[in-house]
């Protein structure tokens, strides 16, 4: 079979596409766990924002696909389905399958639908489920025994029981298949950029977060050989920048451990790694865990501070994973912490925070926004927002919060929940005009890492950073809110890819 597989055009504000166009892990995957007769092809769209139209057309034409199927999440699905109308208008015989969190988690969104869109949900993790559809429909067996699959059958969708997740010590999930790639231009900061997973999974229970609902509350890893494999295939493609894309790589720090000493031995620490890591794990181990992590060749952690403010952490029910403790006792918020320990160890901190939960007054926001001022290198604060079946979703609708139902702006940025206090155009402004700040007073370290990405784009980067702004903004000559304004303004007419 042809199969073509792709992921969206979207992206968040905090990952600007001149700066940062990163890969999606799961498609590769999902093409190295097929049967190799077939032929795939995997094309982020990500890397033609401007030309997606185009790119599909050009890509349906050239590769006559049997399957398409599409990676999508909750803030891209309108762009998604202008994208399977495409596809159906290129070659109507296609057949469509959809996956990741929006499919997984609000399946009604693709299936209540009368002009028969889709005919496959993979839903939850994909590589076998994929791999067996692909079987099914090769061998005309039918659908109803492939756990992990919703199908069409006739004008009524049928959903099988969920799939187990994948234990990963088991081999049954092979190497990503990076050579299925069909575009060009990944990068982060003027580095080629790659992603690996050591790891899958979560047991923490953050009100705001979809893994749970998407796989369970667990947490499995790769041996130390498959990773390293997995980093020797990227590096050897080009990549000198990975972003490892665990849910939690730090969840079990003597793996961690181990892990960045089995990356020393291997000679794969001349490449810059980004990872995602809690507050607790760097700073309770952080004496032991911070230098090898350096030695290891990771640079930039982005860490989940959450909030700083522990009734926030309570509704965000991050509490737990953002504690400090000494001989076993909680003494304290551990963001500080774990950030002199990066810090120390000349790591970057891409400061994860939340701010706009119901109760947030100007003063709690602020408070929060003084914080990434003082101790963060690059913010990444976010909005409240409400993603199928979270359990922070349920809050919002409880207390009726909720003021935005257009999918296409729950990017994380956008605020689209209310407080008890505040409109949210309120919160929203209050982040927007402290964080442009914020992020070009890490410009001098982005030159230090690569002066020549920084010499060609550096204008480009201000002018994003900023962009709703004027020169009479910057004297004081109109109101910031007008550049906030014209800034929502851009950024509506950004979203539409197609």
């Amino acid at each position: 079979m042809n199969i073509l597989l792709m992921s969206m055009p979207d992206s968040s504000e905090h990952m600007p596409s001149i700066a940062i166009r990163m890969p999606n892990g799961a498609l590769t995957s999902l093409a190295g766990n097929i049967d190799p007769h077939h032929r795939v092809a995997v094309a982020d769209l990500i890397l033609v924002q401007d030309s997606v139209r185009p790119t599909v057309t050009r890509l349906v034409h050239e590769l006559q696909p049997d399957l398409v199927g599409l990676s999508i999440m909750s803030f891209q699905r309108k762009t998604a389905k202008k994208i399977i109308n495409l596809v159906r208008t290129l070659r109507p015989e296609v057949q469509v399958v959809v996956g990741g969190y929006d499919p997984t988690l609000a399946p009604e969104a693709y299936t209540e639908q009368s002009d028969a869109l889709i005919d496959f949900i993979v839903r939850g993790e994909g590589e076998i489920t994929f791999r067996e559809l692909l079987r099914a429909i090769e061998a005309g067996s039918g659908f109803a025994g492939i756990a992990g699959l919703s199908y069409r059958n006739g004008t009524d969708f049928c959903h099988n029981p969920n799939r187990m997740v994948s234990h990963l010590d088991q081999a049954d999930i092979r190497l990503p298949n990076r050579a299925a790639r069909v575009l060009s231009g990944y990068t982060m900061l003027g580095h080629q950029v790659d992603v690996i997973e050591t790891s899958r999974g979560c047991t923490f229970d953050c009100s705001f977060c979809s893994i749970i609902e998407m796989r369970g509350r667990n947490f499995h890893t790769y041996n130390y050989d498959r990773v390293i494999a997995d980093i020797r295939d990227a590096r050897d493609r080009g990549a000198r920048a990975i972003f490892i894309i665990d849910d939690n790589i730090s969840l079990n720090v003597p793996r961690l451990i181990g892990l960045c000493q089995a990356m020393i031995d291997a000679g794969v620490n001349d490449i810059s790694y980004t990872i995602q890591a809690m507050t607790s794990a760097i700073a309770n181990h952080g004496e032991t865990l911070a230098p090898l992590m350096r030695d290891a060749g990771f640079r930039y952690v982005f860490l989940g501070i959450e909030n700083i403010l522990e009734e926030d952490l309570l509704f965000l029910g991050a509490r737990s994973k953002n504690t400090q403790r000494e001989n076993g006792r909680r003494v304290g918020n551990a963001s500080l912490k774990a950030i002199e320990y990066l810090h120390r160890n000349k790591m970057y901190v891409a400061g994860g925070l939340i701010v706009g939960s119901p109760d947030d007054t100007a003063e709690a926001i602020e408070a929060n926004l003084a914080f990434a001022r003082k101790y963060v290198d690059w913010p990444y604060i976010q909005h409240p927002t409400p993603y199928p079946r979270t359990p922070m979703t349920r809050d919002f609708q409880e207390r009726n919060l909720i003021i935005n139902d257009r999918l296409e702006e729950y990017d994380g940025t956008t605020a689209v929940v209310r407080t008890e206090h505040l409109e949210a155009d309120e919160i929203e402004f209050l982040r927007w005009k402290a964080e442009r700040w914020i992020k070009l007073r890490h410009l001098p370290a982005t030159l230090r890492h690569n002066p020549g990405f920084v010499m060609r784009n550096g204008l480009k980067m201000f002018a994003h950073t900023f962009r709703g702004s004027t020169l009479g903004t910057f004297l004081g000559l109109e109101d910031e809110r007008r550049a906030f304004d014209r800034y929502r303004a851009l950024r509506r007419a950004e979203r539409v890819y197609l």
